[in-house]
């Protein structure tokens, strides 16, 4: 650290924290630094006059831990280092939620925007998601269209003109009297001749099951739950989805139909893996013996599925492949594993396959996340018999996702793909998420090669690490490859960070990669509300929750929980802003 920024950190005034006091209340950590008179804070200058105050701590005062669950870390074996101006993150903590400050927590919601290297190219004040949301995007007669959504609502944009991008759609779904929104991928089907979308729909993660452990009534109310767990296929017809022409539906259940009201499983996780041709691959656990998982909210394992739609009206089920240890009866091979009992990992899939070839064009591998069980890779040249053909056992980081997102764009070109998880706390209450690269140029021994490089704030920001900016920071993902339109870069890599904005990753010299370019908005802000009769003000624990990269326009488009921006940045090229003429 600079000579300048270690003088600016010792003269904060000791004054400032007696504001903090009020705000920190519960910090065991901060407690302890106050009878020391060591605590201390940015003080509030610029835009930060006036910015928002963090909100209240969450009290583990009235947290009761289970059984086998990671304790509380101690204090003093973790947090800020007010002389070297880094966080050492916790070893192990149990699942939480909401504020946990620590000394040299911001009492306020950071309002300023660093950027390097990159230019904001447009801003639009609409969130479909304050922590998650998903994208896609077609073109269809010469326009490109841009869905941002969730589960109970989407937009929908023509982004044609990214730099006027206009709203010509909204919809929200009453899910007590209609089915859920899924997460969905448009791809143009040559042999058919026509453009079709996969929908897939998933169990609810939040809002129905919150303690399995505790509250039995709530694990009845998943199971009895009345919708389709699975998949639906459509013709697209128009740029509204409104307009689309259903073609099928398949539960993902083997023993039910999909008009069945109850069936078994998770349903389909997140955005299926279809390029338009024969194939499609998902993430689900097709009934309720996949039910071997520590995560209190969840009930399933999800297993890799894979089907035949090459007669988009009748989807043939071809197999599902599990790691041993998944399925209820499989005990005694997944008490081996370290996660066992402690009532906090994920266990299984949150994503399908990914895939860097299509099976169609000669493509051999998919490569698997499956949360706590590590990283996988799976042979799918005959997606009928699906098998494992290596993994690797990846370090242990609880609380938080483990293993979640695997970038495999540049895995043609380097033999590199870029594996991670994502954090589930704030203020960095948890062990931090590596993003590791693994190579996989001998598929049957993959070996960890090196992480990416931790984000760091710039000189002018009032905190010297990301940690004490509130909120998550950690990895999210670096977008769908196989929804992303496009030819990626294989040396360039944007990655969504929570309270770091959009991390570019510089991939040319593989064995020094480094942060070649950032952009980080504002902590909060407001937004247009759905119906545009005001404005909102956004959450502020995941300020950027989402990506999305045009890779044949240069551009990323970042979510955030005050709106949507557009970036560029020279290391990806000079921004297209038209629509991409086809050869």
């Amino acid at each position: 650290m600079k000579k300048e920024r270690r003088k600016r950190l010792a003269g904060i005034a000791l004054a400032t924290a007696l504001a903090v006091s009020a705000v920190l209340p519960f910090s065991t950590m901060y407690a302890e630094a106050a009878k020391q008179s060591d605590v201390f804070t940015a003080p509030r200058t610029g835009l930060n006059a006036n910015a928002p105050d963090v909100p209240a701590p969450y009290s583990t005062e009235e947290r009761k831990l289970l059984p086998g669950e990671p304790t509380e870390p101690a204090p003093g074996t973790w947090g800020y280092d007010r002389k070297s101006g880094t966080f050492t993150h916790p070893q192990a903590t149990p699942d939480n939620e909401g504020p946990q400050p620590f000394n040299g927590s911001l009492p306020y919601l950071d309002q300023n925007q660093y950027i390097k290297n990159m230019k904001v190219e447009g801003f639009y004040p609409y969130v479909a998601g304050w922590g998650h949301s998903w994208q896609a995007t077609f073109d269809w007669q010469g326009r490109r269209y841009l869905y941002d959504y969730e589960t109970t609502m989407y937009n929908v944009f023509d982004i044609t003109d990214p730099r006027n991008a206009k709203r010509i759609a909204y919809k929200s779904f009453d899910t007590k009297v209609e089915h859920q929104f899924g997460p969905f991928t448009v791809k143009y089907n040559k042999e058919l001749g026509k453009t079709i979308a996969v929908q897939v729909y998933e169990v609810p993660r939040y809002g129905v099951l919150s303690n399995k452990y505790t509250n039995p009534e709530e694990i009845e109310a998943i199971k009895n739950r009345k919708m389709l767990r699975g998949f639906r296929i459509y013709e697209v017809t128009s740029p509204l989805w409104t307009d689309w022409k259903l073609l099928s539906e398949t539960a993902l259940d083997p023993n039910a139909d999909a008009t069945d009201d109850v069936q078994q499983g998770s349903g389909g996780l997140d955005v299926a893996v279809y390029d338009g041709g024969k194939y499609l691959f998902l993430a689900g656990a097709p009934d309720d013996s996949f039910s071997n998982t520590e995560y209190k909210s969840y009930l399933y394992s999800a297993g890799q599925m894979a089907f035949d739609i090459s007669d988009p009206t009748k989807p043939k089920r071809l197999s599902t492949w599990w790691v041993p240890g998944q399925r209820k009866g499989e005990e005694k091979e997944y008490n081996k594993n370290p996660r066992a009992g402690n009532k906090t990992s994920w266990m299984g899939a949150r994503m399908p396959l990914f895939i860097p070839k299509p099976v169609e064009e000669g493509g051999k591998y998919g490569y698997a996340a499956m949360g706590g069980f590590g990283f996988w890779i799976v042979d799918i040249s005959d997606p009928a018999n699906m098998k494992a053909v290596s993994h690797i056992d990846m370090p242990v980081s609880v609380s938080g996702t483990e293993g979640d997102n695997i970038d495999v764009t540049k895995v043609e070109k380097t033999g590199m793909v870029y594996y991670s998880g994502y954090p589930l706390g704030e203020d960095c209450h948890e062990p931090y998420k590596d993003i590791y690269a693994i190579d996989v140029r001998d598929p049957l021994h993959p070996k960890i090669a090196y992480v990416l490089p931790r984000p760091t704030p710039p000189e002018n920001a009032p905190f010297t690490d990301y940690c004490q900016r509130r909120g998550s920071f950690g990895p999210k993902r670096s977008g769908y490859a196989a929804i992303q339109p496009g030819t990626p870069n294989p040396l360039v890599m944007p990655y969504a960070f929570y309270n770091a904005g959009v991390q570019i990753f510089d991939l040319k010299d593989l064995k020094k990669p480094t942060i070649g370019a950032y952009f980080v908005p504002k902590m909060s802000g407001e937004y247009l509300s759905n119906d545009g009769s005001g404005f909102e003000t956004s959450e502020h624990s995941n300020p950027v929750h989402s990506i999305f990269v045009e890779w044949d326009r240069n551009l990323v488009w970042a979510f955030s929980n005050h709106g949507i921006y557009v970036l560029s940045t020279p290391l990806l090229g000079e921004p297209k802003y038209g629509l991409p003429q086809t050869k």
